[in-house]
């Protein structure tokens, strides 16, 4: 997920921390994505720096609306987000792929999410849930390993040779029970996903959910610039039955890409 906290006593082995912009992102990056506030000692703690070091780049943190100073320590603020928004490439797939999630979950009333590829994770940049939305672990900017969600694994499927096989010969985390962690099962689930189009998860990221996704692929391109999938719970959800819906929605959307100035 997003903002993976540091472990202490790194400040002398990262590089990035010599300089002054490195030390503000090591904080920065300790607030992991169920961190409301972290207090000073915990920043200190995350990231390996003097304490001094921490409390004065958080005050200039504050000044900049990066942090928020409270009373039990600091959170993240506002002003990350309006940056965040400002990202180009992003900010106008949301915008553009929006309409498509709202009519994916109409169509099915079930939790949809729009997902990317950032190195070999997933990074959901929306999320549509409703009312009875299940609990997962996904949140817009989240992250997600790629081996084990839908939406990563059919990234994946039609990621370059390069990045397949860094995935495949590294540690492939055991998210649950049913998380595949051996090499070959998943090169053959991802050859699968190229002959079919679609990716399924079955309850491997997180107890309890099934996923159906598919890939966003402009035309002329072979690498996916996103892809839309539709998560529900096991005994109302048959992802099956949602293969078409996605797969339409994915292609409309790459069509309105192809569309766009």
């Amino acid at each position: 997920m997003a903002g993976r906290g540091t472990t202490a006593n790194a400040g002398h082995q990262d590089p990035t921390l010599d300089t002054v912009l490195g030390k503000a992102v090591a904080i920065l990056n300790s607030f992991a994505a169920d961190d409301r506030v972290l207090p000073l000692a915990e920043l200190v703690r995350r990231t390996g720096l003097p304490k001094g070091t921490v409390h004065r780049i958080c005050g200039d943190l504050v000044t900049h609306r990066l942090l928020d100073r409270t009373e039990r320590g600091y959170r993240l603020s506002g002003g990350l987000f309006e940056l965040g928004m400002r990202a180009s490439i992003e900010r106008s797939l949301l915008e553009l792929a929006m309409p498509f999630l709202q009519d994916l979950y109409e169509r099915t009333h079930e939790t949809v999410h729009l997902g990317v590829r950032e190195g070999t994770e997933v990074v959901y940049l929306a999320k549509i849930g409703g009312h009875r939305q299940v609990r997962s672990p996904s949140r817009p900017g989240g992250r997600m390993p790629m081996h084990c969600t839908a939406i990563g694994k059919v990234l994946l499927a039609h990621a370059d040779p390069d990045l397949q096989r860094a995935v495949l010969t590294g540690p492939l985390e055991r998210r649950t029970p049913r998380t595949i962690v051996a090499p070959g099962v998943l090169r053959r689930q991802l050859a699968k996903v190229v002959q079919t189009g679609v990716a399924y998860e079955r309850e491997e990221s997180t107890p309890g959910l099934l996923c159906v996704a598919a890939p966003v692929i402009e035309v002329d391109a072979t690498v996916p610039v996103a892809a839309l999938s539709v998560t529900g719970p096991v005994g109302r959800f048959h992802p099956e039955s949602h293969r078409a819906a996605v797969r339409a929605a994915a292609t409309a959307l790459a069509a309105a890409l192809r569309r766009r100035p």
